[in-house]
């Protein structure tokens, strides 16, 4: 029997005056350009959070601090059947990094409004974008806390 491993991944939703920190790029199943959140694979010896602060400055430039917890999903991505264990977290930009160097994998950095994220749906990398925006829009956050070592 086949051994299942869920990927373990993490992503943050940064929103700053109405609009949300957002990166462009290749999707490897497709080759299409999709929109997702910082996001990225927990490395050995990192903590989610650890993860997430640095994902989000290696695709986006930005430094940030986390806010709280939006939530942790399973996904399993139709192109490739890999099932991901997704932990969002809720953060505040805090400045640009300068002479940041982005992840090769990363075409483009956005900050869109929530109405131009929702004309975009269909260009999302997963479901799990819009519904993480749709969870901060509602309010929720949960304390960091609430994950612990």
């Amino acid at each position: 029997m086949p051994t299942w491993t869920p990927q373990v991944t993490v992503a943050t939703v940064i929103a700053d005056r109405g609009k949300y920190l957002l990166v462009e790029e290749c999707d490897k199943v497709s080759g299409a350009l999709v929109f997702n959140q910082p996001a990225g694979h927990l490395e050995a010896n990192e903590t989610l959070a650890s993860a997430a602060v640095r994902e989000t400055r290696e695709e986006t430039g930005w430094d940030i601090q986390l806010c709280g917890l939006l939530g942790i999903a399973l996904y399993t991505a139709p192109g490739n059947g890999i099932t991901y264990h997704r932990t969002t977290f809720l953060g505040k930009a805090l400045a640009p990094i300068e002479k940041a160097l982005l992840d090769p994998d990363i075409h483009a950095v956005h900050w869109l409004q929530y109405e131009e994220i929702l004309a975009n749906s269909a260009r999302m990398r997963s479901p799990l974008v819009l519904a993480s925006i749709e969870l901060q829009r509602r309010g929720i956050c949960y304390p960091l806390d609430l994950i612990y070592t």
